[in-house]
C-alpha cells in the first residue's frame, strides 16, 4: 500500500477496486509501480506478469507479490 501511495497519493487505494479497468493507473504508473515493487521485494516482474488479473486491485497486487518467487 505504501508504494501505491507514494506513486499516486491522490488515489483512495483502500476503496478503488479497478485500478487498470477504470484507468486509475496509466501505463507510466504501471511501469513505475513494477520498478518500485521489483526493488522493494527483490523480485523480477516479467512482461507476461503484467496482466489486469495481477494489477487491477491492491488485493491482486498483494496476491501476485505473495506468490512471486522471492
Amino acid at each position: 500500500m505504501q508504494i501505491l501511495l507514494e506513486l499516486r497519493p491522490d488515489v483512495d487505494f483502500e476503496n478503488e477496486r479497478k485500478l487498470i479497468t477504470d484507468n486509475v493507473l496509466d501505463s507510466v504508473d504501471i511501469v513505475t509501480l513494477v520498478a518500485m515493487l521489483g526493488e522493494a521485494y527483490e523480485i523480477e516482474i516479467m512482461p507476461t506478469d503484467l496482466t489486469k488479473e495481477n494489477f487491477d486491485s491492491v488485493e491482486s497486487i498483494m496476491s501476485f507479490i505473495e506468490n512471486a518467487d522471492i
